[in-house]
Protein backbone atom coordinates (compact mmCIF):
# COMPACT_ATOMS: atom_id res chain seq x y z
CA UNK A 1 0.00 0.00 0.00
CA UNK A 2 1.37 3.40 -1.00
CA UNK A 3 0.80 6.83 0.49
CA UNK A 4 -0.36 8.30 -2.83
CA UNK A 5 -2.71 6.52 -5.21
CA UNK A 6 -4.12 7.12 -8.67
CA UNK A 7 -6.93 9.75 -8.85
CA UNK A 8 -5.78 11.41 -5.58
CA UNK A 9 -5.66 15.21 -5.48
CA UNK A 10 -2.08 16.30 -4.78
CA UNK A 11 -0.15 19.54 -4.38
CA UNK A 12 3.34 20.03 -5.82
CA UNK A 13 5.72 21.17 -3.09
CA UNK A 14 8.96 21.55 -5.08
CA UNK A 15 10.19 22.43 -8.55
CA UNK A 16 9.05 24.76 -11.31
CA UNK A 17 5.36 23.94 -10.81
CA UNK A 18 5.40 24.49 -7.05
CA UNK A 19 1.98 25.14 -5.40
CA UNK A 20 0.05 23.72 -8.37
CA UNK A 21 -2.61 21.11 -7.66
CA UNK A 22 -3.79 18.28 -9.85
CA UNK A 23 -5.10 14.75 -10.05
CA UNK A 24 -2.64 11.84 -10.13
CA UNK A 25 -2.79 10.21 -13.57
CA UNK A 26 -0.15 7.53 -13.16
CA UNK A 27 2.25 6.15 -10.55
CA UNK A 28 5.47 4.26 -11.23
CA UNK A 29 6.11 2.66 -7.85
CA UNK A 30 9.27 0.91 -9.05
CA UNK A 31 11.03 4.20 -9.88
CA UNK A 32 9.10 6.40 -7.36
CA UNK A 33 7.71 8.60 -10.14
CA UNK A 34 4.29 10.21 -10.42
CA UNK A 35 2.43 11.92 -13.30
CA UNK A 36 0.04 14.74 -12.32
CA UNK A 37 -2.60 16.32 -14.56
CA UNK A 38 -1.48 19.71 -15.91
CA UNK A 39 1.86 19.68 -14.05
CA UNK A 40 5.42 19.35 -15.46
CA UNK A 41 4.28 19.84 -19.05
CA UNK A 42 6.80 18.99 -21.78
CA UNK A 43 6.80 19.55 -25.53
CA UNK A 44 7.12 16.33 -27.50
CA UNK A 45 7.72 16.10 -31.25
CA UNK A 46 5.60 13.24 -32.59
CA UNK A 47 6.08 11.51 -35.95
CA UNK A 48 2.95 10.78 -37.97
CA UNK A 49 1.67 7.26 -37.31
CA UNK A 50 -1.47 5.18 -37.75
CA UNK A 51 -2.89 6.43 -34.45
CA UNK A 52 -1.82 10.05 -34.98
CA UNK A 53 -1.79 10.77 -38.71
CA UNK A 54 -1.10 14.49 -38.29
CA UNK A 55 1.99 14.20 -36.09
CA UNK A 56 3.47 17.51 -34.94
CA UNK A 57 4.25 19.05 -31.57
CA UNK A 58 2.31 17.75 -28.54
CA UNK A 59 2.14 19.09 -24.98
CA UNK A 60 2.01 16.30 -22.39
CA UNK A 61 2.67 15.65 -18.72
CA UNK A 62 6.03 14.20 -17.73
CA UNK A 63 6.68 12.07 -14.66
CA UNK A 64 8.57 13.52 -11.70
CA UNK A 65 9.63 12.29 -8.28
CA UNK A 66 6.86 11.29 -5.89
CA UNK A 67 8.63 13.10 -3.02
CA UNK A 68 7.70 16.42 -4.67
CA UNK A 69 3.95 15.99 -4.04
CA UNK A 70 1.73 16.02 -0.95
CA UNK A 71 -1.76 14.63 -0.66
CA UNK A 72 -4.54 17.23 -0.40
CA UNK A 73 -7.37 16.43 2.04
CA UNK A 74 -10.19 18.97 2.51
CA UNK A 75 -8.16 21.68 0.77
CA UNK A 76 -5.01 21.30 2.88
CA UNK A 77 -1.82 19.46 1.99
CA UNK A 78 -1.02 16.85 4.59
CA UNK A 79 1.37 14.03 5.35
CA UNK A 80 0.00 10.51 5.23
CA UNK A 81 0.17 7.83 7.89
CA UNK A 82 -1.27 4.36 8.24
CA UNK A 83 -3.49 2.81 10.91
CA UNK A 84 -5.24 -0.51 11.25
CA UNK A 85 -9.01 -0.08 11.64
CA UNK A 86 -11.33 -3.12 11.80
CA UNK A 87 -8.52 -5.36 10.60
CA UNK A 88 -7.88 -3.16 7.54
CA UNK A 89 -4.87 -0.95 6.91
CA UNK A 90 -6.11 2.54 6.02
CA UNK A 91 -4.47 5.84 5.10
CA UNK A 92 -4.82 8.63 7.67
CA UNK A 93 -4.24 12.37 7.21
CA UNK A 94 -1.65 13.51 9.77
CA UNK A 95 -3.00 17.07 9.87
CA UNK A 96 -6.56 16.13 10.84
CA UNK A 97 -6.38 12.47 11.86
CA UNK A 98 -9.19 11.67 9.39
CA UNK A 99 -9.30 8.37 7.53
CA UNK A 100 -8.75 9.01 3.81
CA UNK A 101 -10.07 5.77 2.32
Amino acid sequence: MHKIKRDDLVKVIAGKDRNKQGKVLNIDAKNNKVTVEGVNMITKHVKPSAGNQQGGIVQKEAAFDISNVMLVVNGTATRVGFEVKDGKKVRVAKATGKVID
